[in-house]
């Protein structure tokens, strides 16, 4: 049984990040992305497994040959959780704005 992978931790390695990046200008095979990494093939799996298993990646097989491409539906919830925290810091650094035009 799979366990679904919070999206959250699944972005936070910078080498699945690179691999979102790599896979966001289209689908490629496992063997094409781990020539962009100085880490193993199995060391790719498994980052590969992790996006997978928090519905970023989804996967096609053809042959002996498996191919992966974005799913960017789940980085909706980290746009959201995001958009609430420039919300904040405008505010902020709006009230910062006032506060040091009033100093002067």
């Amino acid at each position: 049984m799979e366990v679904k992978t919070d999206i959250f931790h699944a972005v936070a390695d910078p080498h699945r990040r690179q691999l979102l990046d790599l896979l966001r200008t289209g689908e490629k095979p496992a063997g094409e992305l781990v020539e962009h990494f100085d880490l193993t093939f199995p060391g790719i799996s498994q980052h590969l497994k992790v996006l997978k298993n928090a519905g970023l990646v989804k996967t096609r097989r053809q042959g002996r040959y498996h191919y992966y491409r974005v799913n960017p539906s789940p980085l909706r919830d980290i746009h959201e959780w995001i958009t609430q925290y420039e919300q904040f810091w405008k505010g902020r650094l709006k009230k910062l704005g006032q506060h040091l035009g009033e100093a002067e």
